[in-house]
C-alpha cells in the first residue's frame, strides 16, 4: 500500500507527515513548546540542530530568523525530509541553511578538537545548539553505537565547547533511565567559561501531555568572559 502522508500546520509553520510508512509520523508534538522557545529567541543568531530527525527545530529557527541553521543527521532519508519541509516554508537559501551528513557524536568531536586547537574561528561558535538525541541508535552507516543513558555526559560537554560566549544548549532526553549528574561534567568549558545549568522540563510540557513526562530539557548557558 502507498504511504499515506500530509501536510499538517503547527504555530504557523508548514511540516510533511508520514502516517504510516514509521512507528513515528515525522513530528513529535510534546517538543512544540521548546521549538517556539527557539523560534521566539534565535534572531540573528548561529543554530545548530543536532540529530535533526525531520529538521523541526530548524524550520523554527529559520522562522525565528537565525543567522545560520545547521542541520546534522546521519540519514538521507531525514536529511531530504528536513529539506523538504524548510523549503516548505520557503526557507531555500543554500548558504544559510545547511545540512550535514554525520555521525553527530564524531561531528561533535571534530568541532570540539577543531575550537581546543583554534582552527575554529570564534564567528564559527554557534549561539544555540538543539540536543535531542535518540536513545539507542545503532545505524549501519557508523561503527558507533549511541546509548544516551552512557554517552549524555560527553555529548553535552563536547555541544559547550562549541558554543560561543552567552551561547545556549537545550539538552533533551526521552528516556526514562537517564541518571541526570552535573558532576559527570567539567566545571568549565575547554576555554575556561563558567556555564549555569537549569531543568526546564515542566516549562516545555504542552497542556496536552500535562500529567505525562514526554521528556526532559536541560538548559545550559555559558558565561560571556573566560574566569581564568
Amino acid at each position: 500500500a502507498s504511504p499515506i502522508t500530509g501536510l499538517i500546520q503547527e504555530q504557523g509553520q508548514l511540516f510533511r507527515v508520514d502516517l504510516t510508512t514509521y512507528l513515528d509520523t515525522g513530528l513529535f508534538f510534546d517538543h512544540r513548546s521548546l521549538r517556539a522557545t527557539v523560534r521566539d529567541t534565535c534572531s540573528k543568531k548561529r543554530v545548530l540542530n543536532l540529530f535533526c530527525y525531520t529538521g523541526s527545530f530548524s524550520v523554527y529557527a529559520a522562522q525565528g530568523n537565525a543567522s545560520y541553521v545547521e542541520s546534522v543527521d546521519l540519514s538521507n532519508t531525514y536529511l531530504d525530509w528536513s529539506k523538504d519541509n524548510m523549503k516548505l516554508n520557503g526557507f531555500v537559501d543554500r548558504s544559510r541553511y545547511v545540512y550535514t551528513r554525520a555521525d553527530c557524536m564524531r561531528f561533535l568531536q571534530e568541532k570540539a578538537v577543531a575550537s581546543k586547537s583554534g582552527n575554529l574561528k570564534d564567528k564559527e561558535l554557534y549561539d544555540l545548539i538543539i540536543l535531542d538525541p535518540p536513545t539507542f541508535s545503532n545505524s549501519k552507516s557508523t561503527s558507533d553505537v549511541l546509548d544516551i543513558n552512557r554517552d549524555w555526559p560527553q555529548l553535552v560537554k563536547d555541544c559547550l565547547n562549541i558554543l560561543a560566549p552567552a551561547g545556549i544548549l537545550y539538552f533533551s532526553t526521552n528516556s526514562e533511565r537517564l541518571k541526570f549528574d552535573i558532576q559527570k561534567l567539567p566545571p568549565k568549558t575547554a576555554a575556561g567559561k563558567d556555564f549555569t545549568c537549569t531543568e526546564i522540563t515542566a516549562q516545555t510540557i504542552p497542556l496536552d501531555f500535562e500529567g505525562r513526562k514526554p521528556h526532559k530539557v536541560w538548559e545550559f548557558k555559558v558565561k560571556q568572559k573566560s574566569s581564568f
